[in-house]
């Protein structure tokens, strides 16, 4: 009886039957296995990044690290909710102010734990951040705090929610004092739009509710760089703020002067230092005029100065191709910048043009605002349903799980899309949402040194590579937990965590890790012969705790006659003792052990002989 290695080829094939892949020694499905140097490889664990609570306000949509001139690290976090600012092992809410209102007897109490407030000129929605200082208590309410707003009864009045109950009624109480508010806060999802506009003119009826919409309201995103040691944070189609990281993690994020109030995101070039803010307004202050394809940059070395005059580098350009502006990265000698169907090329020139703008691509578009990476001179991306590379020349790349990913993609929410980079093990992963999510729920990777791709069920709505932090940093959010990092009363629910990947071998709350891989159909035997199965010889690395072995012998692809068999292998197994008989063989590997470590897939071995015909 011969021993026969089947010899698989690395990352996954999703694209062929697996009688197909098979038969080209391929795998055809994993969850939580890497292929690395040309072996399947189980992903490692996540742990909490260090700070006393575990959880902030909203769902992360950008996250951004650096080191400022003081030598401390600094990372960035732009919520639907909260921009935040961690340091030293802490969480800072630096969310811009975007209006200081001062009011005298706001407070109205009705003996419960709602207090009403009166403000002519709020201008705040449900959901929003608000806080009060310097006010009298009133019917034994400390107002002195933030609060989520928690209802807007009117232009002038709105409710918030207290822990405690007050003890009397009082209308038009509390002395004076502040409200301060911060910036509106945005959707936590994207949805359809059903309102005006929505589809073609003459459609239906008069103020008859529509039932589809070619209309899509994007949820809050973020785009996070550095100006110098400071951070530039624009939220889309919203303004863009400064933090000074001098002044310390004590004080908020401003608007930055003389900026744009309403872009889709900004990006700060790397040679020149200019702020360059794109799908921005014509006329500077006036919302009305935002046009997605427009950019504005800032003179040399000064965010504040978007006039162009002739002693200084601030102009703009307006892209041709395409509906609106997507998303930008920062490249050698030049920025790459996507619209909805094209891709462009940004080069500083000098004076008087400052930057050239050159098409580089057609029918190639970014699907969403993060879905971009540049990696060693290359950029990579995904479009609407294909991935492309940009390394001189855009290129369609070909992908082994193409059909899986975008036939079950959500359309509505594919603007949440988040790429990252994670350099240990060269690879390039998109976290997307399925089709019937409302989240993102999945991912899928790309190993760009060794061209082999897989799928991975796993919730992340960012990924930091590890640039500035020792390990890769990655945000999840659930919809049902409430922050416990906060004295915000009124809170509402919707939260993320903050990991640390690349930690460990469990996950961040001490489980395990499920982790399979299994392999295409592998015929092993021609014309009407059948093989029989006498033994599987395991051949792995690292392997600490047992993993269990599912071998199914095959007689034809859609036979429903199939004998499964099932083993279990630990690091001093020699052998697998089979009983079956087949035309192919499928293999499933899968591990679900606490501790688990990263072991790894060398030869797979199985015993065969001939075993005649039926």
């Amino acid at each position: 009886m011969k021993l026969v290695d089947l010899k698989f080829q690395p990352g996954v094939d999703k694209q062929d039957t697996a009688y197909s892949a098979g038969d080209q020694r391929k795998y055809v499905d994993s969850d939580f296995v890497r292929f690395h140097y040309g072996k399947p490889e189980r992903w490692k664990g996540w742990s909490y990044l260090p700070n006393p609570n575990k959880t902030i306000v909203g769902v992360v949509r950008d996250t951004h690290s650096w080191i400022g001139l003081d030598e401390i690290r600094y990372l960035a976090i732009g919520t639907d909710r909260k921009l935040y600012i961690y340091s030293e092992g802490s969480v800072t809410d630096i969310t811009p102010i975007r209006e200081t209102a001062a009011l005298t007897n706001p407070f109205t109490t009705n003996g419960t734990t709602t207090v009403s407030v009166a403000d002519g000129a709020h201008g705040a929605a449900v959901g929003d951040f608000v806080t009060f200082d310097s006010f009298s208590t009133i019917d034994g309410l400390d107002m002195n705090q933030e609060f989520e707003i928690t209802s807007v009864t009117s232009a002038s009045a709105y409710t918030v929610t207290h822990t405690s109950t007050a003890s009397g009624s009082t209308s038009g109480g509390g002395g004076s004092g502040n409200a301060k508010y911060q910036i509106t806060t945005g959707p936590s999802t994207s949805s359809i739009g059903y309102g005006w506009s929505t589809l073609t003119w003459n459609t239906s009826t008069w103020n008859t509710p529509r039932s589809s919409s070619n209309l899509v309201i994007d949820a809050r995103q973020w785009s996070l760089d550095n100006f110098g040691e400071d951070l530039i944070a624009t939220v889309l189609n919203g303004g863009t703020f400064i933090w000074d990281t001098s002044v310390g993690t004590g004080s908020r994020a401003t608007a930055l002067s003389n900026a744009p109030t309403a872009s889709r995101f900004s990006l700060v070039s790397t040679d020149t230092r200019h702020l360059l803010i794109f799908g921005t307004e014509t006329t500077i202050g006036d919302s009305t005029t935002q046009d997605e394809l427009f950019f504005r940059f800032s003179d040399r070395e000064n965010a504040t100065q978007y006039t162009p005059v002739a002693t200084n580098e601030a102009g703009s350009l307006r892209i041709s191709d395409g509906s609106r502006i997507v998303g930008a990265v920062k490249s050698s000698g030049q920025m790459l910048v996507w619209t909805d169907t094209s891709m462009h090329g940004i080069q500083f020139v000098g004076t008087p043009f400052t930057f050239g703008l050159r098409q580089l691509g057609a029918n190639c578009g970014l699907i969403a605002q993060h879905a971009a990476i540049e990696v060693n001179g290359r950029a990579y991306w995904m479009s609407d349903n294909s991935f492309y590379m940009y390394d001189g020349v855009v290129k369609k790349m070909p992908c082994s799980v193409q059909d899986y990913v975008f036939d079950d993609l959500s359309y509505t929410n594919r603007n949440d899309i988040a790429c990252g980079l994670n350099t240990a093990f060269n690879e390039i992963i998109w976290y997307y949402p399925s089709a019937n999510a409302s989240q993102i729920d999945r991912a899928v990777v790309y190993n760009y040194l060794e061209n082999t791709w897989y799928t991975l069920n796993l919730a992340r709505t960012t990924w930091l590579g590890a640039y500035v932090y020792e390990l890769p940093i990655a945000t999840e959010y659930n919809s049902s937990i409430t922050a416990n990092n906060s004295t915000i009363l009124g809170l509402t629910a919707g939260a993320s965590y903050i990991y640390e990947h690349e930690s460990g071998n469990n996950q961040a709350d001490g489980t395990a890790i499920s982790a399979f891989l299994i392999t295409g159909s592998v015929e092993i035997a021609d014309g009407d012969e059948l093989m029989s199965v006498s033994k599987l010889v395991p051949d792995f690395d690292n392997l600490a705790n047992t993993m269990t072995a599912t071998l199914t012998l095959e007689q034809y692809p859609q036979s429903a006659s199939n004998v499964s068999t099932t083993g279990s292998i630990t690091s001093t197994t020699e052998k697998i003792d089979v009983r079956g008989r087949g035309r192919a063989v499928k293999i499933k590997y899968e591990t679900n052990t606490v501790d688990d470590t990263a072991w790894r897939l060398g030869s797979t071995k199985l015993q065969l002989r001939p075993d005649g015909r039926r």
